[in-house]
């Protein structure tokens, strides 16, 4: 593909003919139709350029290298490149537990769909099992070719416009919690599947619940083998934590530094001691965030913990960001402006991108689990506390 700088030449010019400078205006108040309508132009402009799906394999589409996804992912933030939000879960989630743990027909089912614009969502947490997901009560009993599901979903984000999703459900009720549970794909068109929208306080309803009322699920439509879901879920929160940072640690340097920069700079606090202080710190909790998302991409094999290491670092440096630009803005106006719905926490309305950027310690295991994990996988402490230590 040339030397790197002919690559980022290339994304640039793609960005400049190819990115709509009025997305943010359109999709600021867009209607369900029109959101999901540019939201799949949106992912087939970048399929077609090559550029939907760089970390896939080369022959699903993919197979680009890590040096290139950071140019690819650092230009589409610097020039405001709209997200894919609805492919997000699609194109890593599904994709990763596909690719890992799923058939050779599963993935020339789904794979190539994915490309064509299938939209899925993923159905892990309950209302009893959030961060304790390996707790969840939904069943999955099997009746010859096919299990019936019950159960309720919580959390699900995209689920109004899904077509398939992630389902973990319990097959075994009686093997302990980690161990009778399976990993399924289900069809949201199948009967028995009621998704309500979850309304925030701040007017968004991004996230879903799901009721599924002896849903039918082939057999054929279960990942790994029967009660070794857990294993497989592994694959997907790994995607959640690890490999989607390198595009989001990207988005936070140009679309949430460098606008607090400027914010600043608008205010009159260049000149603030404790202002440039705040801004250095937080600069340099971004270099070697970006740092660790770049090694956690190009290792042959992660550490146990790299990916839990890389989701802390970046749910809570985002946080503390988007925390002093709320403090610098203000709240008169910026509390209250509407956010494109294309758009992340970059939206330029700082209250809302720092209640947006709370969600962030939540999804893919709590903060509190990733510590956990860090300290038993990465640091090997015992699970239970030394008696008398």
């Amino acid at each position: 593909m040339g030397s790197p700088d002919d690559f980022r030449a290339q994304v640039r010019r793609w960005c400049a003919d190819n990115i709509p400078a009025d997305w943010r205006t359109a999709q600021t108040g867009a209607t369900d139709a029109d959101f999901v309508n540019f939201q799949r132009d949106w992912f087939q402009r970048l399929r077609a350029a090559g550029y939907a799906v760089p970390h896939w394999p080369a022959e699903w589409g993919g197979g680009m290298a890590v040096a290139e996804q950071a140019v690819l992912y650092s230009e589409l933030a610097a020039h405001d490149a709209p997200r894919l939000v609805l492919a997000f879960v699609s194109i890593h989630h599904a994709a990763s537990t596909l690719l890992a743990a799923g058939t050779e027909e599963q993935r020339r089912r789904h794979l190539p769909a994915i490309l064509d614009g299938e939209i899925w969502c993923q159905g892990f947490s309950e209302p009893g099992a959030g961060s304790d997901m390996a707790a969840l009560s939904t069943s999955a009993r099997r009746t010859g070719d096919t299990y019936v599901v019950n159960g309720r979903k919580l959390w699900a984000s995209g689920a109004a416009f899904a077509d398939w999703c992630l389902l973990l459900a319990r097959t075994d009720p009686g093997a302990p919690k980690r161990h009778g549970i399976s990993y399924f794909l289900m069809d949201m068109r199948t009967p028995g599947i009621e998704v309500r929208p979850i309304q925030q306080a701040t007017g968004e309803w991004h996230f879903c619940e799901i009721f599924l009322d002896d849903v039918e699920i082939p057999a054929a439509n279960r990942v790994g083998p029967e009660n070794k879901g857990w294993q497989v879920a592994q694959q997907t929160l790994g995607a959640e934590r690890g490999m989607t940072m390198l595009e989001l640690s990207e988005r936070l340097a140009h679309g949430g530094f460098r606008p607090l920069v400027e914010l600043c700079r608008g205010a009159g606090l260049l000149d603030d001691p404790l202002v440039c202080d705040r801004l250095a710190g937080l600069e340099t909790e971004l270099a070697g965030l970006r740092a660790l998302c770049a090694e956690l991409v190009a290792a042959e094999r992660p550490g146990p913990a790299d990916a839990s290491i890389v989701k802390l670092v970046y749910s809570e440096l985002l946080q503390r960001m988007m925390d002093f630009g709320t403090e610098v803005a203000g709240l008169s106006t910026h509390a209250v402006l509407a956010k494109p719905r294309s758009s992340g926490w970059e939206s330029g309305a700082w209250m809302l991108d720092f209640l947006g950027s709370w969600e962030w310690t939540i999804p893919g295991g709590t903060s509190e689990i990733q510590r956990t994990i860090i300290g038993e996988r990465g640091l090997g402490l015992p699970r239970e506390p030394v008696v008398g230590s």
